[in-house]
Order: structure tokens, then sequence, then C-alpha cells
């Protein structure tokens, strides 16, 4: 990657069960987990799974809010989620999304049209939970 605008890096998902969220975006949402393994084995803290090249979500065992000193009050975040997340993704992806949710059980919103985003109005979106509560968005727009 050699753009240098500013880009969304990742964002902390707060988990009960790391592993079981690992499977339930692999499963379910379709994203590649990363650092599942090592995660078991003790070698590092979270595990994550890749949205794209550029951006990840990691899932933070609640058990992390005992490393949250990086800023006074930062380990008053934990169990509190963000309001959702939005994945944007393109009209095929967003519809192979949707199906593989509701084959895996998962309850999906009904869909909206013209929502804002940062890339103005989205032609189609509609939001689900993950097994910890936290709320996603998946959108489309039209190019």
């Amino acid at each position: 990657m050699t753009n240098n605008t500013t880009r969304l890096d990742h964002v902390v998902l707060w988990v009960a069960d790391p592993v079981a969220a690992a499977a339930f975006y692999r499963t379910a949402v379709g994203l590649e987990p990363m650092r599942v393994a090592e995660f078991v084995q003790g070698k590092v803290s979270f595990p994550s799974v890749r949205v794209n090249e550029e951006t990840i979500l990691d899932l933070a065992p609640h058990t992390f809010v005992e490393r949250m000193r990086m800023l006074p009050g930062s380990a008053d975040s934990a169990g509190h989620p963000v309001n959702h997340v939005c994945l944007s993704l393109p009209a095929d992806a967003f519809d192979a999304l949707r199906a593989r949710l509701e084959k895996h059980g998962v309850p999906v919103s009904d869909i909206d049209h013209g929502l804002s985003g940062a890339r103005g109005d989205a032609t189609r979106s509609f939001y689900f939970r993950d097994p910890d509560g936290n709320v996603f968005e998946a959108r489309h727009y039209d190019d």
C-alpha cells in the first residue's frame, strides 16, 4: 500500500468468546479469521478477522480490559459496543452476505434505501447483530 491517505485501519469489538466470534465472522459473514491459533496458544491477546486488504476487526475478550491502560479511563470502555459498524460491499456480495446470514439463522432487518454514508446515499442497506450484540450495517452503492 503506497497511498498514505487517512483510512480506517481497524475496529476493536468486545466479545465473550473470541474463537466463537471468529467462527461466526468466517461462516456467517464470510470474513477471513487471523491469528486464532495464536490466540488459543496464548501467543497473542486476541484474534482478528480481515474485512479487506486494509481493514480488520479485532475480537477482544472482556478479560482484555485489564490491559486497557493507554489513557486514563480506557478500561471503562469494556463491554460498551459502538453504535454500529458499516460494511460497504459490491451489490453481488451484498446479496450473498444477506443470503449467508439468513442461511445461518442470523436475523436481518428489512432493506433500507438511500441511507447516507461516506460515499453518499446507499442503494440498499440492512442491519444484523453478531452473537455478542455488536450491530453491523451492510450496504452497497451504485457506481
